[in-house]
């Protein structure tokens, strides 16, 4: 078999995997706290033969941690990450990390998120409010006040760039690297009232789907020429 085949086939995986990240993209666009995934392309060599035959290779996925657009809601109970800083929740599978700072109190006073998780502070604790201590206020280091008293303060984590992000749900991410718990609040914070979106762009990834619908189709009548060249072939050589 031709490695012309070979490489069209790896490029229609690629292009197959690179399908389904765009999918996911769109489907979460308006998804608060959503981190677009990325797909990593590299080319590998064959040099079975004279010549160097490059392969599409569909790489490792990566979580882009670049910031969403912000929007004001008013509630008190909406925060949004400022800088390179993310809230701390505690899920079944672990302590997990996002973006999404939409938050709720339960009527014993736990704060947690939308999706019923609970919030943390800097050292890893569940937070706790006072269900009659009415709307919260809440600084710009996460520090929470009620009735003009200080029941705790939202922590804010710092991620490492080498980490890699595992999704966990739509806007939770788990790293392989431990966190580090934010001291020094003159390039983050938190801002209370808003709300971060996704950080997808609709336009881009409408293009890209676009392109990436070509290239597939390009990469299949790559394949069945190559199969009408080895028909020919056959057809040509074999015996009468």
């Amino acid at each position: 078999m031709s490695s012309g085949l070979y490489v069209a086939l790896s490029a229609q995986m690629a292009m197959e995997r690179r399908l389904n990240t765009i999918a996911s993209n769109v489907a979460n666009m308006n998804t608060p706290g959503y981190r677009a995934e990325e797909i990593k392309f590299s080319a590998l060599l064959s040099k079975a033969g004279k010549a160097e035959v490059a392969y599409s290779s569909a790489n490792e996925s990566y979580t882009s941690t670049r910031a969403g657009q912000v929007t004001y809601t008013g509630n008190p109970l909406d925060v949004a990450p400022q800088g390179d800083a993310w809230f701390a929740v505690q899920t079944p599978a672990g302590r997990a990390y996002t973006r999404d700072g939409r938050l709720q109190m339960s009527a014993t006073g736990e704060l947690k998120t939308v999706d019923n998780f609970p919030m943390l502070d800097a050292g890893g604790t569940m937070l706790m409010l006072d269900p009659a201590g009415g709307a919260p206020t809440i600084g710009a280091d996460g520090a929470i006040t009620q009735g003009g008293n200080i029941v705790g303060s939202i922590g804010l984590y710092q991620i490492p760039a080498s980490a890699k992000l595992t999704r966990n749900g739509a806007s939770t991410v788990i790293p392989d690297k431990p966190a580090q718990a934010v001291q020094d609040f003159s390039a983050v914070g938190v801002r209370q009232g808003y709300v971060e979106g996704s950080n997808v762009e609709p336009i881009q990834e409408m293009s890209r789907l676009i392109m990436v619908q070509r290239a597939f189709e390009m990469a299949a009548s790559a394949v069945q020429l190559n199969e009408d060249s080895t028909s020919e072939a056959i057809r040509s050589l074999g015996p009468a």
